[in-house]
Parts: C-alpha cells; sequence; structure tokens
C-alpha cells in the first residue's frame, strides 16, 4: 500500500476524532472556543492536504517511474534531469523550486527578451502518445506556455496566450501558425493560478485540453504539420517555452496510447 493511500484513511479519522473530542470535553465552553477548535481542525485538515501533495509529487511516479495508468514522470520534483535550458539568445532563466509558493515543486521559467524554456534531453515517441502538464502564469502579456512536441517525423507546438495574450492554437498547420488556422482560438490566461493542459497525438488527428475541456480536434490526415519559422525549432523534439513571460511548470508527465 502507498504511502498516500496509508495517509488518507488515517487523516480522515483523525480531524473528526480531534474536534469532537474537544467539543465533548468542554460541553461548557462558549461558542468562540467551539468555533477555535474548528478552525485548528480546518488547518490541520489543509496541512494534510498539503503534505498529501508533496508525498504525490516525490513518490508518485519518481525518477521516470511509470505509475499504475501509464503516465511516466518527467519531471522529479528535485532537478533538471532529463531536461536542459533552451537559450535562443536573451532568454530567461530556468529553476527547480521544490516547494513552489508554499506548494509542490515546480520548473520556473523567467520572463526572456524572446522565448524562454527547456527541452527534454531524452527520447520521445513520435506518435501515439499523450503528454499532460500543469501551468501557471506569473507576468508577461504574451504565450504562458508553447508545448513542443513530435507529430510523427515532424513537430508542432502548441499555443497558450500568444499574440498579446489569448490566441490559442497549433503552429503549424499546412504552414499557418496558431493564430491563423482552424484551431485558432481566443483564450485568456490570468495569472498565479494554475492550468492543466493535455495533449495527445495519433496518426489521424492532434487533440488537446485546456482544463479538461478540449481546445483542438484537429485531423491532420493529408495535412502538412510542422513548427513556425524561427527559435521554436531549439525546443525539440519535446519542449515548454514561453515568450516575454514568467510561468510555471508542474507535474510533466507522458504516456503511450494503446494501438487500436
Amino acid at each position: 500500500m502507498s504511502i498516500v493511500k496509508r495517509i488518507v484513511p488515517i487523516a480522515l479519522m483523525i480531524i473528526p476524532i480531534c474536534a469532537c473530542s474537544l467539543v465533548t470535553t468542554h460541553t461548557t465552553a462558549r461558542a468562540q472556543d467551539v468555533a477555535t477548535t474548528i478552525s485548528k481542525a480546518q488547518t490541520t485538515l489543509s496541512e494534510i492536504d498539503a503534505l498529501i501533495a508533496g508525498i504525490q509529487a516525490r513518490h508518485g511516479s519518481p525518477g521516470g517511474q511509470v505509475g499504475d495508468s501509464g503516465w511516466k514522470n518527467l519531471f522529479d520534483g528535485q532537478s533538471l534531469a532529463g531536461w536542459v535550458r533552451a537559450d535562443v539568445g536573451g532568454s530567461g532563466d530556468v529553476t527547480v523550486d521544490k516547494a513552489f509558493r508554499g506548494g509542490v515543486p515546480a520548473i520556473v521559467v523567467g520572463m526572456g527578451d524572446s522565448l524562454s524554456g527547456f527541452k527534454c534531453t531524452g527520447g520521445v515517441p513520435k506518435t501515439r502518445y499523450e503528454i499532460s502538464l500543469e501551468a501557471m502564469k506569473i507576468e508577461g502579456n504574451d504565450f504562458m506556455c508553447g508545448l513542443t512536441f513530435p507529430v510523427g517525423d515532424s513537430h508542432a507546438s502548441l499555443i497558450l496566450g500568444g499574440w498579446g495574450g489569448s490566441v490559442v492554437g497549433i503552429s503549424s498547420i499546412d504552414n499557418l501558425d496558431a493564430s491563423e488556422n482552424e484551431t485558432t482560438k481566443f483564450i485568456s490566461f490570468p495569472k498565479d493560478r494554475w492550468y492543466k493542459v493535455r495533449v495527445r497525438v495519433t496518426p489521424e488527428k492532434l487533440q488537446a485540453w485546456l482544463d479538461d475541456k478540449q481546445i483542438v480536434d484537429q485531423v491532420i490526415t493529408g495535412r502538412k504539420v510542422g513548427l513556425r519559422p524561427g527559435s521554436i525549432i531549439n525546443y525539440i523534439p519535446l519542449g515548454i517555452s514561453t515568450y516575454r513571460t514568467s510561468a510555471a511548470f508542474r507535474e510533466i508527465k507522458i504516456r503511450r496510447l494503446e494501438t487500436q
């Protein structure tokens, strides 16, 4: 049984027992004493939630281990192992914060003069796979996440918040980038909150989800898929970038899809 599975039931038992014990022992206490007890219990529960999240980040699928669902963790929560900073000139720093804003570990990309980010140093599938991650915009007015990934023998990028902060889409389809093809959408990305991102690549389609809502469902059979010309080529085969924006990334994972 995993550490998390052992802690969760214990946490669920501790809070009500503590609260009930205190309330029963002090049945004659004033109303504010009861409120204080409940507040302390809620604080303890929040601390346990944070502890569980930390354990999941450190022990869920560390060091590239494959979990029960087939997801392989590409970020160990401790270092940039398996990744390297991509410097295209004027790029921001890339660091690991082991307790980002008091929570779980994250890779933090500083704001640069152009593209900033990091790329994978290991091998990745070319098709029939999914990538997932969580991203947060910290500061800036352009894309907070440019996820570059293999598509067969080529590559593409999912852009979140480009061209002034709201353009979403795939670069590129038939030489048209995310701002001018049929995947183009307009979504705002307020800073200081996490966004769940998932991309699926098959020989027939490119699909993407943002916070579990599908935002891309693009047939690629008979279409030309490729990168937008420019520095983004420095992020192949698999990379995460920002443009004049600082951001944080966590829970970076990949899994192969079964052949149907």
